[in-house]
């Protein structure tokens, strides 16, 4: 599941923003910060939106580029199938302007 979740949003991967460049691990252990993937925008801390070059990267504002490698990257994320495992949980939103962080306690984890 979190695999096929991985893919399609590295296919997804569309639109233009100030970004945070991010790498999805396969596991927990090489993760900067654990991320679980809610189904409604009201449970999530961050609402992230993908932007579709490297070359817009820049802030911890939702606005993700994924990288090909690790190195490439700012931080990296694992995605986790409980909301219990995970630092930040969040949303992907369609819309540039809908990006944003909604608990700003949790803001640290993308710095």
């Amino acid at each position: 599941m979190k695999n096929v979740l991985f893919f399609l949003f590295l296919v997804a991967a569309i639109g233009s923003a100030k970004a945070q460049k991010v790498f999805g691990v396969n596991y927990a252990n090489q993760a900067d910060v654990k991320v679980f993937v809610v189904q409604y925008q009201n449970q999530a801390d961050l609402k992230v939106y993908k932007v579709k070059y490297s070359n817009q990267a820049g802030n911890n504002d939702g606005h993700w580029f994924f990288t090909d490698y690790s190195n490439q990257a700012q931080k990296k994320i694992f995605f986790v199938d409980y909301a219990n495992q995970a630092d930040i949980k969040i949303f992907f939103v369609q819309y540039e302007n809908q990006a944003g962080w909604i608990n700003a306690s949790k803001k640290s984890f993308m710095y």
